[in-house]
């Protein structure tokens, strides 16, 4: 893949280049997590990564480990925005697509249309944290750089990309609202979905979470918890230099499970883990339930700088609510104690409501190279984020809180 040229983002800055980089190994790790740090529009004194989905140590594990190659259909496509003297100012991660696995923004449906009137959706590409549904910065800044210019830089050379490279389309998921906003601007097609966040109103203890909420909720949740505990279960929070490859033995087991019950497959490979661990333990929290000495289940954790991600989870023997227990209740639990600003426990789930979660817009971006293709899916999209909004007004009404903290 060689450099794609562009014009200079103004007059003052002669000689900039757009170029790929078919590894993220390839551009150094400085440079990178300086736009990553910069794209951040949160500044905390944490020494963790804003969105660490975004960091050079996350998506080196993925390609490293062979979880996002391409033999598995995710080939880096790294656009890096340089200044004259080769100095990265901006980047986005990007990978070419052959199938539409493991990105939790649907287009299915636009593929199989698109093939059946003679096209050929993929492969395409797609812009974003891989297997991650989690909400961040794709556009990529360093702090002191001229941050719209940028952005509309690397928005230009996708749609420049995408027809270079002959594909369908390019995909950018779970960008952040601005981000958003000015790819809709440069011509890209709009969509939002929704998922379901817990959100740190101060709480000082899982008893004062718990009396925010109305009365009913409040005593469906001490049941839960109690039953998902009640056969002698106790849960263990393990993290940072406590990790070992025993407990990632174990951990990859219920992830396994898990894809084999859901007729699924994996997209993390066992190296994957040891690779998180060796350069980003900190920022990993297992949640594993344990009974009669043996570990049943568990959870992976992302810790943020204010939030909390809830990523995997798995279990080898079927106990009432102690997914709810092990991925929600103790999410929150670790979230307070950690004074954490939020819980992030994955894609979809409306069930995530009555346990304190409550519905938050998403944000993706669509360039369609076909204008037939475009023409129809900006239809579809239009209708959708209605939908979108009227669901989440009606879900809203559903809130678990009492009247007076919703």
């Amino acid at each position: 893949m060689g450099d794609m040229e562009r014009q200079p983002a103004n007059t003052d800055d002669q000689g900039v280049v757009v170029r790929v980089a078919q590894r993220i190994a390839d551009v150094p790790a400085e440079d990178w997590d300086a736009c990553a740090s910069g794209a951040n529009a949160l500044k905390t004194t944490s020494a963790r990564p804003s969105n660490p989905f975004i960091s050079h140590a996350f998506l080196m594990a993925l390609e490293e480990s062979a979880s996002a190659t391409r033999e598995t259909g995710w080939l880096p496509q790294h656009l890096l925005y340089e200044d004259g003297d080769g100095h990265l100012q901006a980047c986005m991660p990007c990978y070419l697509k052959s199938h539409s696995q493991g990105e939790f923004v649907f287009d299915h449906g636009w593929a199989e249309a698109y093939m059946r009137a003679g096209g050929s959706y993929y492969p395409k590409l797609q812009a974003s944290a891989p297997f991650t549904p989690v909400t961040g910065p794709r556009l990529l800044v360093r702090a002191g750089a001229d941050r719209i210019d940028c952005k509309a830089v690397l928005l230009q050379a996708g749609m420049t990309l995408t027809q270079n490279l002959d594909v369908s389309s390019l995909h950018i998921t779970f960008m952040t609202r601005d981000e958003w906003e000015l790819a809709g601007r440069i011509g890209y097609l709009q969509r939002t979905d929704q998922q379901f966040h817990w959100l740190n109103e101060g709480y000082g203890s899982f008893a004062d979470f718990l009396g925010a909420l109305s009365s009913r909720k409040r005593k469906a949740i001490r049941k839960e918890r109690r039953a998902a505990l009640s056969e002698g279960i106790e849960i263990e929070w393990i993290t940072s230099r406590n990790l070992t490859e025993t407990h990632w033995d174990i951990f990859f087991a219920f992830y396994m499970d898990t894809g084999d019950r859901k007729w699924g497959t994996p997209y993390l490979t066992r190296k994957c883990f040891s690779l998180l661990s060796e350069t980003m333990a900190d920022e990993l929290l297992l949640v594993m339930a344990k009974r009669d000495g043996e570990y049943i289940a568990g959870a992976l954790n992302i810790i943020g700088a204010d939030t909390l991600y809830g990523r995997y989870w798995g279990t080898t023997e079927m106990h009432d609510f102690l997914h709810f227990e092990v991925c929600y209740y103790q999410a929150i639990n670790y979230a307070i104690e950690h004074g954490l600003a939020r819980v992030e426990a994955g894609a979809q789930g409306a069930h995530k409501l009555a346990r304190g979660y409550l519905p938050v817009e998403t944000y993706s971006a669509h360039y369609i190279a076909d204008p037939g293709l475009a023409r129809a899916v900006a239809d579809y999209v239009a209708r959708e984020r209605r939908a979108v909004t009227h669901e989440a007004a009606l879900l809203s009404k559903e809130s678990p809180y009492r009247r007076d903290k919703t």
